[in-house]
């Protein structure tokens, strides 16, 4: 971290917006293909077994990659890698777009996810490169880019509506394209640029921890289709798991690691990381699933839908940009992500209430403004205390980690919850009760996980009080 009397850089709002930029893209590439799913299934002609993996197929690519994307932004400077990313995830749009055949788009949904694992990382580390030794414009910096995400997830509903039904399902992806060149002709003048670092990449771990974290997330999604209960998901999981653990005795072994191991023992790291995964875990089915009981439920369409959520993304947003900042500066961090973790806990119990034959002032908008109001209370402290728990020339990795921390809880959340509607109803379509008993569950689930989340923060943070005057507490900042 820099002097804090060093000149701050002059286009660092400028730079901040692209930061934030690629949170919204990185986001939206979850959320844009959903509505038009159904055109490309007719065009390409998956089964309705592997729709999902055009879903899938990103997410196990950027939860897969993180670590890797982290240590090369370490090691090759975080604009470089910040620019390669944006160039990888344009050819995987492009590659999605121009697809004839299952696979190939397939493999172009896999590119975008290897894309967005350097472009992640990257973007952390230039945020803290180029706030780190301002605490107050740091505290916004995080508040603006934690609040891109809602409004990443938020506006692919609505392009994707808009896409699909005005152009046509290429285009979800080819959005991605111009913005990628303006992020790449924008770079080179406001990103800070870093010092090439001596070092060696440890491919054999990235390989290992690739593969561990792939096959991972992918027992998780194929579990409900495949069963809990089975043995091929058992076996891939432990397979996954096996890869992992030689991970880490590699880890332990090497003189140039991926991931040194004793960063773990940093204070905070770990329960701040802990804290991003059953997050993630929680507030990803909560979205998912208040989108399905929208729809499926209470009969809104896909832009309608879409509206619904936006009091929960403006509230998110307004919070996370206004209220949060002087809420840490105030009370610290450990007290505000303990909070915003039972508030989160609490909107969604309150959402399992939710009736066949309900509406959305009543069942809905009250229960996500709480639910929303505690993913805002929790999301940036828990971030910056587990960015600030590195070295600074480990930022990279870092970031790396409370990336893949947030993408693994998101699949791994989303698979569980799944599995739990499922078992409860939510396959019975065109039954509102079996559906919003189904929902219910999901809900109930996801409200026990963000308590949990809640009680390990408290247990396992440090409580440390804001200094006088100063604008957040110095283990976030």
């Amino acid at each position: 971290m820099s002097d804090v009397n060093t000149p701050p850089p002059p286009r660092r709002w400028t730079a901040l917006a692209l930061i934030a930029l690629a949170q919204f893209i990185v986001i939206m590439d979850t959320s844009i293909i959903g509505v038009a799913l159904p055109k490309m299934q007719t065009a390409l002609g998956f089964s309705q077994e592997d729709l999902s993996w055009v879903f899938n197929a990103y997410v196990v690519a950027f939860g897969g990659l993180l670590l890797l994307g982290g240590r090369l932004s370490d090691l090759f400077g975080a604009k470089r890698l910040f620019a390669a990313g944006w160039a990888v995830l344009a050819a995987g749009s492009l590659t999605a777009g121009l697809a004839g055949q299952a696979w190939v788009e397939l493999v172009g949904r896999a590119v975008q996810g290897a894309g967005s694992a350097l472009i992640a990382p990257a973007a952390l580390t230039l945020l803290i490169t180029l706030f780190g030794s301002r605490p107050q414009e740091l505290t916004k910096a995080f508040a603006l880019y934690g609040a891109a995400a809602p409004a990443g997830g938020t506006a692919g509903v609505f392009l994707g509506g808009l896409i699909t039904q005005y152009a046509s399902w290429p285009w979800v992806f080819y959005v991605n394209i111009p913005v990628a060149l303006v992020v790449l002709a924008l770079t080179p003048g406001v990103m800070p640029a870093a010092a090439v670092r001596r070092g060696s990449v440890d491919w054999l771990g990235a390989l290992v921890v690739t593969l561990g974290l792939a096959t991972t997330v992918y027992a998780i999604v194929r579990a409900p289709e495949a069963g809990w209960g089975s043995a091929s998901t058992w076996l891939v999981l432990a397979a996954g798991l096996l890869l992992l653990a030689a991970f880490v005795a590699l880890q332990a072994r090497r003189r140039e690691p991926l991931m040194r191991l004793g960063i773990w023992r940093s204070p905070g790291l770990a329960g701040a990381n802990t804290a991003q995964l059953l997050m993630a875990a929680a507030w990803i089915p909560m979205w998912f699933f208040l989108n399905l009981y929208l729809q499926q439920v209470l009969g809104l369409g896909a832009f309608a839908s879409g509206a619904a959520l936006l009091p929960m993304t403006a509230a998110i947003m307004v919070m996370m940009i206004v209220l949060a900042p002087r809420l840490i500066a105030r009370f610290g961090t450990k007290p505000l992500i303990v909070t915003g973790l039972l508030a989160l806990a609490a909107g969604m119990l309150w959402l399992s209430f939710a009736r066949p034959d309900g509406s959305f002032a009543v069942d809905v908008l009250p229960a996500s403004l709480l639910a929303a109001a505690g993913m805002a209370l929790a999301f940036i402290p828990s971030l910056g205390t587990a960015l600030s728990s590195a070295r600074p020339e480990e930022g990279g990795l870092a970031s790396g980690i409370v990336n893949t921390s947030y993408q693994v809880g998101s699949a791994l959340g989303l698979a569980a919850m799944t599995a739990l509607a499922a078992a409860h109803g939510a396959r019975e379509l065109g039954d509102p009760a079996a559906l919003t008993d189904g929902f219910s569950a999901a809900f109930l689930g996801a409200a026990a996980v963000a308590a949990v989340a809640a009680l390990t923060a408290a247990l396992t943070l440090r409580t440390a009080a804001a200094p006088a005057g100063a604008p957040a507490p110095a283990e976030a900042l």
